[in-house]
């Protein structure tokens, strides 16, 4: 997300996010966790409201892996995911605390193929996972200087068999003048949901970041680089089921120029309009991004488009 203003006042930040995925009933996988391509943010206040729409499209999909364990047909367990779209609304509760809720629809790679002619193919786009997001900001920025927060992140499948995700990690930001850069680094541990075939629950940690450098180019416009990843399995944490031991690990790697556009209604949405410190209506803004990020390795989809809609109340 963007700086707001010339002054790069910090974008909304992201509290407790939800996601539901209705997938078919399979045992508990060890994929690397690819969030969203979004960045938390330290901006905050009593009464904040923003909603969100975060989408994306993967192209050019690393082709599946395939050997025999054993006499039987293993496929790589790397998450590949054509098509995403997320629907959130974020809410401030004070200077230093937010959270955000929401729901998310994933078209994602069909996990056990009955055939190999099936190993590369995806479901249908459906609810996907619930969750919850909750921000601490400790070290508020306004305008130029550093800020520093921090967030813990629940993502819990639908489907009882599949694992829950726990994400937690700080949010570093620091502007001066027209330039902003932020990054969120965070721990991923994936833990509980059912044994596979061979009574193994991979409770692994990951690691995963997301990074941007924008420039505000005026009132309305701001230029981005963003970058997005995941490194699987930090260490010899969680144990490797039959597709980690006959692939390894898979790591996904993106990063490429998003553009923001910012409206300014100019008046408040809301039926209780927000004030500022000096008692004077805050006006509801519209913020539109579109981008483009390249995969780094064979791993990583070759491209994504990324789509987002965000509006503060």
């Amino acid at each position: 997300m963007p700086n707001r203003n010339c002054k790069l006042q910090a974008p909304v930040a992201l509290l407790l996010s939800a996601l539901i995925v209705i997938v078919p009933g399979v045992a508990a996988r060890a994929d690397p966790s690819v969030g969203q391509f979004e960045l938390k943010t330290l901006e905050s206040g009593p009464g904040y409201l923003e909603f969100q729409s975060q989408n994306a499209w993967s192209f050019g999909q690393p082709p599946r892996e395939s050997t025999f364990v054993d006499g039987e047909m293993v496929y790589d367990d790397n998450t590949i995911i054509r098509q995403r779209q997320a629907l959130e609304m974020e809410m401030g509760f004070t200077r230093y605390l937010k959270m955000r809720v929401g729901i998310e629809f994933e078209q994602e790679r069909i996990d056990d193929p009955a055939t190999p002619a099936e190993a590369d193919a995806f479901g249908p786009l459906q609810l996907d996972e619930l969750g919850g997001e909750l921000i601490a900001i400790f070290v508020p920025r306004e305008g130029n200087g550093f800020g520093l927060g921090a967030v813990a992140e629940i993502e819990h499948a639908l489907d009882d068999d599949e694992q829950t995700t726990l994400n937690v990690g700080p949010i570093v930001e620091y502007a001066s003048g027209s330039w902003l850069f932020a990054a969120v680094p965070m721990l991923v541990h994936n833990f509980g949901g059912e044994p596979d075939e061979d009574g193994i629950t991979d409770d692994k940690w990951d690691f995963a970041y997301a990074a941007q450098l924008a420039y505000a180019y005026n009132d309305n416009w701001n230029i981005a680089l963003e970058a997005y990843g995941t490194v699987e399995r930090l260490g010899n944490t969680g144990t490797r089921g039959e597709a980690a031991l006959a692939f390894g690990d898979h790591d996904q790697h993106r990063i490429g120029p998003v553009i923001y556009y910012m409206y300014d209604f100019g008046r408040s949405l809301r039926p209780d309009p927000r004030r500022d410190e000096n008692g004077e209506i805050e006006s509801s803004e519209l913020t539109v991004g579109l981008g483009w990020l390249v995969g780094l390795n064979d791993d990583t989809p070759n491209g994504t488009l990324k789509f987002s809609v965000e509006v503060d109340f």
